[in-house]
């Protein structure tokens, strides 16, 4: 397969110390978790699981075997730690106190 055959596409992961998009090639009926394997990432990254994580395009959940076009951008979520709603409730008693 030439790189003309190839479809070019985006895999993001964040961590809050550090944030990657890697730019790679693809065949033109990849699905998302082909596009993820070819990446790399997650021998970079070895907590991710992709049989616990979600996935998405461009911010909207997917399922692995969702198929990509070509420009995608494949992100990896990571699981939230804290509840945001008692985040925001801690931020807000901690702004009243100062």
């Amino acid at each position: 397969m030439s790189k003309g055959d190839l479809i070019s596409v985006e895999v993001a992961y964040a961590r809050p110390d550090e944030q990657v998009i890697l730019k790679i090639d693809v065949e033109p009926d990849a699905r998302i978790a082909d596009a993820i394997e070819r990446s790399g990432i997650c021998r970079r990254f070895p907590e991710i699981d992709l049989a616990q994580v979600k996935v998405g395009l461009w911010s909207h959940v997917a399922r692995l075997e969702d198929p990509v076009k070509a420009g995608d951008r494949i992100e990896i979520y990571r699981p939230l730690i804290a509840d945001p709603k008692e985040v925001r409730r801690q931020r807000a008693a901690k702004a009243a106190r100062h």
